[in-house]
C-alpha cells in the first residue's frame, strides 16, 4: 500500500473495517420467521435492557426484523446489554494479531459512545449504524468527520488527523506492501490538508471534508458499498 492507498485508507476506513465489528456481533445471521419481539428483547441478567422496538424504529432506519437480528448478535456478544471499550479493543485485536488496533479501537468506540458515559449501549449501536448503512451520503461522511475530530471542537487539526493515521498504521502497517517508511502517516496528513484544507487556515472542517470527498469519485464510489449489507 502506497502513501495514497493510505490515504484513501483515512477516509474509508470507519466503513470498511467496521463490516469485521459487524461480522462479530452475528449481523448476518438469519432470523427465523417465528422469533417474537418479547424473545428477542429478553435478557435474563442485564445491566441495560433496550428501549422498545417501534420506538427504535423511529429514530433508525432499519426494519422490525433487521433490529431483532442485530439484537439477537449484540445480545449474544455482550449478554449485560452494554459493550465497554475493552470490548472493542478485544474484537479488532482478533483482526489484527500481529498488529495493535487498540488506539484505533478507541478512537471507534469514542464515535458511538456519543454521550461519553464509558459505554455503548444497543441504542447507542443501532444509531451508529443507521447512519453508516442506511444513510445519505452527508450522513455517512458527517459520522466519519465526527470519528476524526478527536476533541469534538468541529474540525480535524494536523495533530488529530496523525493521530488517526498512526493508530491506522499501527494496526495495518505490518500488513502492507513494501513497508510504509515510519514518516509516511506524517506525509499522508500533508497530503490530506492540501486536498481538504481549502482556505489553509491550518484545520478541516465539516464542510471543507464533505465537500472535498463530494468530489472523490473513488470515495463516492466506496461509501455506496455498504448500501445493501443488510
Amino acid at each position: 500500500m502506497n502513501l495514497e492507498g493510505l490515504e484513501m485508507v483515512a477516509v474509508l476506513v470507519v466503513l470498511a473495517l467496521f463490516v469485521k465489528v459487524l461480522e462479530q456481533f452475528g449481523l448476518f445471521e438469519p432470523v427465523s420467521l417465528e422469533d417474537s419481539v418479547e424473545d428477542d428483547f429478553e435478557l435474563s441478567t442485564v445491566c441495560h435492557r433496550p428501549e422498545g422496538l417501534e420506538q427504535l424504529q423511529e429514530q433508525t432506519k432499519f426494519t422490525r426484523k433487521e433490529l431483532q437480528v442485530l439484537y439477537r448478535g449484540f445480545k449474544n456478544e455482550c449478554p449485560s446489554g452494554i459493550v465497554s471499550e475493552e470490548n472493542f479493543k478485544q474484537i479488532y485485536s482478533q483482526f489484527f494479531p500481529q498488529g495493535d488496533s487498540s488506539t484505533y479501537a478507541t478512537f471507534l468506540f469514542n464515535a458511538f459512545d456519543t454521550n461519553h458515559d464509558g459505554s455503548v449501549n444497543f441504542e447507542d449501536f443501532v444509531a451508529g449504524l443507521s447512519v453508516i448503512l442506511r444513510g445519505t451520503i452527508d450522513d455517512r461522511l458527517n459520522w466519519a468527520f465526527n470519528l476524526y475530530d478527536l476533541n469534538k471542537d468541529g474540525c480535524i487539526t494536523k495533530e488529530e488527523m496523525l493521530d488517526i493515521m498512526k493508530s491506522i498504521y499501527d494496526m495495518m502497517g505490518k500488513y502492507t506492501y513494501p513497508a510504509l517508511r515510519e514518516e509516511a502517516p506524517r506525509e499522508h496528513v500533508e497530503s490530506f490538508f492540501q486536498k481538504m484544507d481549502r482556505n489553509k487556515d491550518g484545520v478541516v472542517t465539516i464542510e471543507e471534508f464533505i465537500e472535498s470527498c463530494q468530489k472523490d469519485e473513488n470515495i463516492m464510489r466506496s461509501m455506496q458499498l455498504f448500501d445493501n449489507v443488510i
